[in-house]
């Protein structure tokens, strides 16, 4: 019996897992542009902060293209 499902369904897991993972880091490292000037007692966002931001949104940006790459059960695949 072939497992087309299953191999269907662990490969759409991983994507997931890759995309859930880089949103983490996105969120970590806006959080970084953000959180790390006003702990700072700078209180001002510099150019910095606005790298590491934009850094961020590239990373959240690339986990939605990830997420693309999702694959669709066939409904007549006859498994």
């Amino acid at each position: 019996m072939s497992r087309l499902r299953d191999d269907l369904a662990v490969f759409n897991e991983r994507i997931k897992l890759i995309a859930t993972s880089m949103n983490a880091v996105a969120l970590g490292l806006i959080g970084f542009a953000v959180l790390r000037p006003v702990t700072d007692a700078q209180m001002a966002l510099g150019w910095p902060a606005l790298w590491w931001a934009i850094v961020g949104v590239a990373f959240h940006l690339s986990a939605h293209y990830v997420l693309g790459m999702l694959e669709k059960e066939a409904d007549n695949d006859g498994l």
